[in-house]
């Protein structure tokens, strides 16, 4: 194991920064005016908020209805819209040669109000066109990134790359990217294992909050809440996951409730599958269910296109959390479905 404590921070204040603010110069002159007062009107706090999603901190009702709900992402502190942009999938993100439509999405993102961004080191060109467009703007933003390494200098290589290609000195979120057995779990808290370079880079500044992912087993995102303290999970929600014989809702959330861990949604519309006809009405429903689970602070969603990416900003702006009856109705619409809307729950 090398010990890479006495540079890392330092090398990237001198050139990471460096490139990240010669970026984002170049970026605020060329982005357009009304991304910059968008997200002046809706910063990043480390202030808590009322519990209700659809209050502001000082109990009033949101007063402009183009604002997304804000939810604290656990004991983070950190308030964040409840719909989040993910970069993974059948996204222009994910995708190498769509650079001015991944970076015409981002933007618009932005324009929206969507202040979480959520990538990986494995998924394609997303980091790198993040990176052209989200510096000028990184105060404002909460940035995660993962590492599907376990040991340490793995983990360490994935988040220099990542560091570099985001354009930035530090990641708000790192997670150990999906997490699906116990063996996963054992090589990470080995004693050359990825948790060691966690923890130095958040003792260097280089990460401020870390996180665990998975969609396989809710047992081994659980066994690693037990083991360390992690501050967030990203899991799996949707309304398919109470029929499959170990949802996640039953066997990840308490857990993470009880221990006060910031939990962001994944596969929502399980890559639009539940969205098909005979199925959920809508993304409405898809994303009213996930959201409506106590415990669950947000949603990421990729888009196809712009336009679905506003559509589903829409839906987010509009949430109300749904009643006991309404979460019935949508469940029993995939009983006959679960399995083809967990497919991911195979991927190991």
């Amino acid at each position: 194991m090398s010990n890479r404590s006495s540079k890392t921070r330092r090398t990237f204040l001198a050139t990471g920064l460096t490139t990240a603010l010669g970026v984002a110069g170049c970026a605020s002159l060329q982005r357009s005016s009304s991304i910059s007062s968008g997200i002046s009107s809706a910063s990043i706090s480390a202030e808590p908020i009322a519990e209700s999603p659809n209050e502001s901190s000082n109990g009033e009702l949101l007063a402009n209805p183009n604002e997304m709900p804000l939810r604290q992402l656990g004991r983070t502190n950190i308030q964040l819209p409840i719909l989040g942009l993910g970069t993974a999938g059948q996204t222009p993100l994910a995708r190498s040669n769509q650079e001015q439509a991944a970076v015409e999405q981002i933007e618009r993102a932005l324009e929206l109000g969507i202040r979480y961004f959520d990538t990986a080191a494995s998924y394609g060109p997303s980091e790198s066109f993040l990176g052209k467009v989200l510096p000028a703007y990184r105060a404002d933003i909460f940035l995660g990134s993962k590492t599907a390494a376990r040991d340490y200098d793995g983990a360490w290589r994935n988040l220099e790359r990542s560091l570099q290609r985001l354009n930035t000195d530090y990641l708000d979120l790192w997670q150990f990217h999906h997490v699906a057995i116990a063996a996963d779990l054992d090589t990470i808290f080995s004693q050359n294992g990825a948790i060691k370079a966690l923890e130095e880079a958040k003792e260097q500044g280089l990460v401020r909050f870390s996180g665990i992912t998975g969609h396989h087993e809710p047992s081994a995102i659980v066994a690693g809440l037990q083991r360390y303290s992690f501050d967030h999970a990203l899991i799996p929600i949707n309304a398919a996951d109470i029929h499959h014989p170990r949802p996640f809702i039953s066997g990840a959330l308490p857990t993470a409730i009880a221990q006060n861990v910031g939990i962001t949604a994944m596969k929502v519309p399980a890559y639009g599958r539940l969205l098909k006809p005979g199925l959920l009405g809508g993304m409405d429903q898809a994303l009213g269910y996930t959201l409506s689970q106590p415990g669950v602070h947000c949603a990421i969603i990729a888009a196809e296109t712009i336009e679905q990416l506003e559509e589903n900003v829409r839906v987010a702006r509009a949430f109300q959390p749904l009643s006991d009856s309404a979460l019935t109705e949508i469940e029993q619409k995939t009983v006959t479905a679960w399995q083809d809307n967990n497919f991911f729950r195979a991927w190991t």
